[in-house]
């Protein structure tokens, strides 16, 4: 690909697990990389590797017209906030402090994660409201959105995979297996039972929580999942009607559009 020709936006989605980072031009996205997220990298160290990223598809960080990011990691954000403004494009940091469009209820607002936040604004653009988002990854955060279109909270639950992993380090005489789904709900061995109690218990887990947010909600809530584990979980949810894996990222996109006038 040759060099780009306009302004583009990086945004940067900086998870327990992976950083999830694609680059849009407008609604369209360009490119989409995934790494590890390492705490001990510095900016020094992000700073080669996400121009090496951008070069891969013929940009230079003086291309960009902005980064956008949201983070639940602290030292990985301030890591990539310096590495940013070393490459000489500062970042917009996404923090419930800023108005995006969607009224905050949460007690405080400032302590909603970013990525929650993220999902918030683009299901609101995406397929409106009530709606109710479960995102699927370390952590299993399930969030609202009522009727009006305000942000109203959600539960939290540990992630699958953090669970399975709590099983298999404490039971001693379970198998470590993968995760993929069993033949049947009923196990008739013990690999099948590991599976059906992980896969099936934690879809059940979730459409738990969304009939419970549905009761008290008005209006029929269009139901998203999303994350890392939604192609995974979400097939056997009944209450989830569709899956965006790339919800967060298209949050950011659409935040950086709100802000752009204060830019």
């Amino acid at each position: 690909m040759t060099a780009m020709e306009q302004p583009l936006l990086l945004t940067v989605d900086v998870g327990n697990t992976n950083v999830s980072l694609a680059v849009f031009d407008g609604p369209r996205r360009l490119a989409f990389w995934r790494l590890s997220t390492d705490r001990r990298r510095t900016a020094d160290e992000y700073r080669p590797l996400l121009t090496q990223l951008l070069g891969l598809i013929g940009l230079q960080p003086d291309g960009l017209d902005g980064v956008v990011v949201a983070s639940v990691v602290p030292p990985v954000l301030s890591a990539l906030v310096d590495a940013f403004r070393q490459m000489g494009v500062p970042a917009q940091v996404l923090t419930g402090e800023r108005d995006f469009g969607i009224p905050v209820r949460y007690d405080p607002p400032t302590t909603v994660g970013a990525d929650r936040l993220a999902n918030a604004i683009a299901v609101q653009a995406l397929y409106g409201q009530p709606a109710i988002i479960a995102d699927l990854g370390t952590a299993t955060t399930i969030d609202v959105l009522d009727r009006s279109g305000a942000y109203v909270g959600g539960a939290i639950a540990p992630g699958f995979e953090a669970s399975m992993e709590g099983l298999f380090s404490t039971a001693f005489q379970l198998p470590r297996l993968d995760l993929g789904p069993p033949p049947a709900a009923i196990g008739r061995n013990t690999v099948d039972s590991i599976r059906s109690g992980g896969l099936f218990g934690w879809a059940g887990l979730v459409d738990g929580l969304i009939a419970r947010f549905r009761a008290e909600l008005e209006g029929g809530p269009h139901v998203v999942a999303t994350g890392g584990l939604a192609p995974l979980v979400a097939p056997y949810c009944r209450e989830v009607q569709v899956v965006n894996e790339e919800l967060t990222l298209e949050g950011l996109r659409l935040a950086h559009e709100r802000l752009a006038p204060d830019r």
